[in-house]
């Protein structure tokens, strides 16, 4: 499932969608009040949904799209002047009022989304994938999303899969043991 993230500047908003997603079976991952909690957030997080609550005093859901837009979902929900804001086609945006069960369906939608764009990696994969990130965690005492994002980063930079990446780790782990 993917882990959802809500931000607003009132507490009453970020409390209210929380308690509104809880009651449908969706876990809420953080609640930020600040941008900068926002940015922290996102940088750990490999993936999921970002849900924007109320007014935004800028196009930060547009810079959030534009930075993190090929690992999470970004949904404004707020009024008209709100949703004007915001002009990336990466942002989903909800008119508020709106009732609660649109609110769910947007999420649901973006959860869909969401998990049709993840990798699946199967078997061997996987398990490649798992044992080089443990190597990293222990050789940079690192943690587990700061391991992951180091094996996607490089990866990335040489055009392999991950997987790839993966072998190579664990081929100069097994070098540097000898």
């Amino acid at each position: 499932m993917a882990r959802i993230l809500i931000f607003s500047a009132s507490e009453a908003s970020r409390t209210q969608l929380a308690r509104l997603l809880a009651s449908s079976g969706y876990a809420v991952y953080r609640l930020c009040a600040s941008e900068s909690d926002l940015r922290r957030t996102l940088a750990q997080c490999e993936d999921g949904i970002v849900l924007f609550a109320g007014s935004m005093a800028h196009a930060l859901p547009d810079e959030i799209a534009a930075d993190f837009g090929d690992r999470f979902q970004v949904l404004v929900i707020g009024r008209a002047e709100a949703l004007s804001v915001c002009e990336s086609p990466q942002v989903f945006k909800l008119a508020y009022p709106c009732p609660g069960n649109a609110v769910l369906g947007a999420v649901e939608m973006l959860s869909q989304l969401h998990s049709m764009r993840l990798p699946r990696r199967q078997g061997r994969e996987r398990n490649l994938v798992e044992e080089a990130k443990r190597v990293l965690m222990l050789r940079y005492q690192i943690d587990e999303p700061e391991a992951h994002r180091r094996l996607q980063r490089y990866a990335m930079r040489h055009g392999m899969k991950m997987a790839d990446c993966a072998a190579l780790v664990l081929q100069n782990s097994e070098e540097t043991e000898e």
